[in-house]
């Protein structure tokens, strides 16, 4: 029999991904907008995934009705806050709960575990080089959302913990792999990877860049969004993440790189779904993707249809 996975948020655009790619895997959603009841909904639902945001104001009650159901949670947040906030919260939920299990959060967590194989890390990396980044509705009203809580500070992740700075990021230079190259990023972009990678890995610092180019998109007032340029819906933006592990004098380098990183998040969650529906990573507690499932394993199922891997 099919499983049933409750989407709450199954309207916007990265609940319309998942929505998709549960069916393409034979499984049954059961879209939940915001005033859906979700005792009722989950009552014959076998796991649910929240994309709906602000998860400042989704997560914590999802979770609980989650836990009242006695069936695993996972959401798609970026909101750093909300992922620390739910490891302080619900470690001791007695169901499985995966915070950030996307394109923010749940690969750069992937390719950091991956990198890291088993050993110690003290610097990580994460550059992203984005083609584009028009924001959906949701991304805009996540980061005003986050902005207040920060009081405008930017979070940096240096000496084994969050910090928050004011002032402008810094801005320099990476050089990618090919075909990018050698583009000018802004330094300090922290990300959800942040949030879930210190949670089992103990660097003493992560370091996140993101292309200029893509940062400016991410703050320009038009509110257009994503547009979709093929029949899967996606976008024509592409992106490549680059994670460098350093334990001593070792360096260790991965790249993963796709289309579109709302539709990889569908992808991404629905697979650790799968996996803890069969018993895979599904103990209880709140654990990120690279604390619950093997790193090398998750990524290469998800190449090559939604990844490349390098």
């Amino acid at each position: 029999m099919s499983k049933h996975i409750a989407v709450l948020g199954a309207g916007g655009h990265t609940g319309g991904f998942v929505v998709a790619e549960l069916r393409r895997r034979g499984l049954t959603p059961v879209p939940c907008g915001r005033a859906t009841d979700l005792a009722q909904a989950l009552a014959d639902a076998d796991a649910l995934i929240n994309c709906a945001g602000p998860f400042a104001t989704t997560a914590a009650p999802a979770i609980r009705a989650a836990s009242r159901a006695g069936i695993p949670y996972l959401d798609v947040t970026a909101e750093l806050e909300v992922i620390t906030d739910t490891f302080a919260g619900f470690a001791d939920a007695a169901i499985p709960v995966v915070p950030a299990a996307a394109f923010y959060g749940g690969l750069g967590d992937l390719l950091a575990t991956a990198a890291a194989a088993g050993r110690a890390v003290d610097h990580l990396t994460i550059a992203y080089a984005l083609s584009s980044w028009r924001p959906t509705p949701g991304t805009r009203a996540t980061g005003r959302v986050s902005a207040a809580r920060r009081d405008g500070r930017r979070p940096v992740y240096t000496g084994h913990r969050l910090e928050y700075r004011p002032g402008a990021a810094p801005r320099t230079d990476w050089t990618f792999p090919a075909p990018v190259g050698t583009q000018p990023v802004v330094g300090e972009f922290t990300t959800a990877d942040s949030a879930v990678i210190p949670t089992h890995l103990d660097p003493a610092e992560i370091a996140t860049l993101m292309t200029a180019n893509a940062v400016a998109d991410l703050h320009d007032p038009d509110p257009a969004g994503p547009v979709a340029v093929d029949a899967d819906g996606r976008s024509a933006q592409t992106f490549l993440v680059e994670v460098v592990a350093r334990s001593g004098l070792t360096e260790r380098r991965l790249v993963a790189s796709g289309r579109d990183i709302y539709a990889v998040t569908a992808p991404l969650v629905v697979e650790a779904a799968t996996r803890i529906l069969n018993g895979e990573g599904a103990t209880p507690g709140v654990a990120s993707l690279g604390a619950r499932f093997p790193a090398p394993d998750f990524l290469a199922a998800l190449a090559p249809r939604h990844l490349r891997l390098g």
